[in-house]
């Protein structure tokens, strides 16, 4: 056989050859209970996802390879109200929910509080109020465990140190929330929103949509450094969470929640952070219906639509509020 005909010989062997498996991938949209109106997203290091529910007050996990989301934390668990930030605390095997107060909820409505559950099973495993009748947003931990708090109804950050019996004032101050920065609503001002712990710090959003974020640093004492803005190239619509994304890179939520693009305004956006501003904003997905937060895993973004305004549309008329409302986990491949 001449090395021609050799080389078609082979060529037409690899044809007929069954191709390689690729490495499997997770659904690219991922279903979750009805009625849902999550509010935040967390992944393990096992690839399970966690969504809270601001409306049935519990929390969904979603198991690498399930067809389907389970309940681990049922409704109004533990005095779980609406479902806020959460958090998965994979070392001490447990699962961290932000409970809030606004009401909307099929639960009832309790004061707000830090609230821990087993990570396993669900079961509660303890309950930080908020002081002051501060309102527990989102939160973040730090390499040493330490958990950080926003307050959106006090311009202050919180913390809560491993084993700790009660969340204490970490950081408090004006530039966290004053004048300019919050947002009022119904005669009430609101402060901080999301937040995400990096090498160099945490950077915080807040609630009212703004053109910056802000950085706090952490000193090596864990103390709490200066509050410094960190300006954007243009108004971010109401940054609902952060998520990092590597050095300089941050993936914040905008959930567009007060409406300034209409329903559909929210977005998924990629920061780039150099000399202190974000020197560029990417959108990774947008057209949707209020983003509030969302994860980061094997080079994806998973994202949530919190489709609230069906809720707020009905504040007055529970009734009314449509049944069988269809949610899910969407993903978008991360640009590099």
């Amino acid at each position: 056989m001449t090395p021609i005909r050799a080389l078609a010989a082979l060529a037409a062997l690899l044809l007929c050859a069954p191709a390689a498996a690729a490495p499997a991938q997770p659904p690219a949209v991922l279903p979750l209970p009805p009625d849902w109106y999550p509010e935040s997203v967390a992944v393990g290091p096992d690839g399970a996802f966690y969504v809270g529910s601001w409306r049935q007050g519990a929390v969904a996990r979603i198991r690498p390879g399930d067809a389907r989301p389970e309940v681990l934390v049922p409704p109004g668990s533990n005095g779980l109200a609406n479902g806020q930030g959460v958090l998965v605390d994979a070392k001490a095997g447990l699962l961290w929910v932000c409970s809030g107060s606004m009401g909307f909820t099929t639960v009832p409505v309790t004061p707000s509080a830090l609230k821990a559950y087993d990570l396993a099973t669900g079961a509660p495993r303890g309950s930080w109020p908020m002081p002051d009748r501060g309102y527990c947003n989102d939160l973040a931990q730090d390499g040493r465990g330490t958990l950080y708090v926003t307050d959106s109804l006090h311009p202050r950050l919180l913390r809560l140190p491993p084993g700790g019996k009660t969340l204490e004032i970490w950081k408090e101050d004006p530039a966290l929330g004053g004048g300019d920065a919050s947002q009022v609503l119904g005669g009430t001002a609101y402060f901080l929103n999301g937040i995400a712990v990096t090498a160099d710090g945490l950077y915080v959003s807040a609630v009212a949509a703004q053109p910056w974020i802000l950085h706090v640093g952490i000193g090596p004492d864990g103390a709490a450094g200066a509050v410094t803005r960190i300006p954007a190239p243009r108004l971010l619509k109401n940054v609902d969470a952060i998520r990092a994304d590597g050095p300089g890179r941050l993936v914040l939520f905008e959930s567009n929640a007060f409406g300034q693009d209409g329903p559909y305004g929210g977005a998924v956006t990629l920061a780039r952070i150099a000399d202190g501003r974000i020197a560029e904003l990417q959108t990774v997905v947008g057209g949707l219906n209020d983003a509030s937060s969302g994860a980061v895993a094997d080079g994806r973004v998973w994202f949530i639509e919190s489709k609230y305004g069906l809720l707020t549309a009905h504040a007055c008329d529970d009734a009314a509020v449509p049944r069988g409302v269809p949610f899910d986990l969407q993903s978008r491949e991360l640009p590099r």
